[in-house]
């Protein structure tokens, strides 16, 4: 018997580094046509995708503000870096057949429609992915914290979080062999734990609207596919 999806609309989290691949930096356009291919399959399913991508791979504002430049003016340039690497994703996606529109909080009007949420709202319903850039548009505020609001402006189902491992661990699995893997996770021991599942902003929006975020795998071609259609991987915060 065929799975029907667990959920009818996501917004898919996804880090700048996610796009960096083993280059270290900036796009490997490979790694980007890999993504674009898990989100087709997942359209097929008639599921509603929105995406918000960071910008490690290009910039970081904190780190920036860190070394001496003024946050707020980082920030800034963190959220440009966004728009290129929706950009990047959306050339990836039109290439292979699926109908996207890049909708920003700052006004970049030749680049990117302006973010308006019933419009947003409309090319969902006409199958279409929309990538949101630009963060919330305000300093100060990460895209983990952009993912939870525009997911609750849009009514999604979950936010899934796309990560280089496959879960939430005590500690970090890469350096550490005694990790251990959190299949579920209450929203208040995130915080509590300060476990790096998104930033404490992010979860409370998520908590206070009871929204589920699942963390994941996304190196795992199809993972993304999985975790829609209710596999059991990754590991659960609601």
């Amino acid at each position: 018997m065929k799975k029907r999806p667990a959920f009818k609309r996501v917004v898919l989290k996804l880090s700048g580094e996610a796009l960096q691949g083993d280059q270290g930096y900036g796009v490997d356009a490979k790694v980007a046509s890999s993504i674009a291919q898990q989100i087709k399959d997942v359209v097929s399913l008639k599921v509603d995708v929105a995406v918000v991508i960071g910008a490690g791979n290009i910039f970081r504002g904190l780190q920036a503000s860190k070394e001496g430049m003024d946050r707020s003016t980082a920030d800034y340039i963190g959220m440009l870096a966004t728009v290129i690497n929706s950009m990047v994703l959306q050339d990836a996606l039109e290439k292979i057949g699926v109908y996207t529109r890049v909708q920003t909080a700052i006004e970049i009007k030749e680049l990117a429609e302006s973010y308006i949420r019933r419009r947003a709202m409309r090319h969902l319903e006409k199958g279409r992915v929309v990538i949101f850039a630009s963060g919330t548009g305000n300093p100060y505020f990460t895209t983990d914290t952009a993912a939870a609001l525009r997911a609750i402006e849009i009514g999604a189902d979950v936010i899934l979080k796309a990560t280089k491992v496959d879960g939430v661990y005590t500690k970090d699995p890469v350096k550490y062999k005694n990790a251990r893997k959190f299949e579920k996770l209450r929203y208040i021991d995130v915080l509590k734990k300060r476990l790096k599942v998104m930033d404490a902003t992010a979860i409370s929006l998520c908590m206070d609207n009871q929204l589920p975020i699942i963390v994941f795998n996304l190196t795992k071609f199809g993972n993304i596919r999985r975790v829609i259609l209710g596999d059991n991987i990754g590991t659960r915060v609601s």
